[in-house]
């Protein structure tokens, strides 16, 4: 069985480029630092940056949204492979192919700007909230729902 989930923050915006062709395709690489549980002694780095590749509609979403700071959370499957690169040296990758992402936090908690693609008019308005946080039911709303 070959499968990741990480939790990080993207290191820069995600690049995406377009495949060649009738039906091209998105291809996102991106790299994602993930905070480490343990430090050791004199160890000063404590995230380790992992580099990811998502394809069609979860690159389109990257280009969206894949910007520096913003945090993700991911599975998917690692992936080896090489090349020889222009030295003629053999160059040996290992990446993260992205099956699912989601954030991992709300947008006000990393700081970000209105990147989520809503709109302040998509929220309940705070007068229509009670105090617990939850949404006051008009009443009357029983006879309307198709269940008892």
């Amino acid at each position: 069985m070959n499968k990741v989930i990480l939790m990080g923050r993207m290191t820069r915006d995600a690049e995406v480029r377009y495949s060649q062709g009738e039906n091209s395709t998105a291809i996102a690489r991106f790299s994602l630092a993930v905070d480490r549980r343990f430090r050791r002694d004199g160890d000063e780095q404590t995230a380790d940056f992992i580099n990811c590749v998502a394809f069609g509609k979860t690159a389109e979403f990257l280009e969206r949204f894949g910007r520096k700071g913003t945090k993700f959370a991911l599975e998917g499957r690692i992936q080896t492979g090489s090349y020889t690169n222009k030295d003629g040296q053999r160059v040996y990758t290992t990446d993260v192919v992205v099956e699912n992402i989601e954030f991992a936090e709300s947008k006000n908690a990393s700081g970000g700007g209105n990147n989520s693609g809503y709109t302040p008019s998509d929220r309940p308005s705070p007068s229509s909230a009670a105090g617990d946080g939850f949404m006051n039911i008009p009443d009357g709303i029983d006879e309307e729902l198709p269940f008892n």
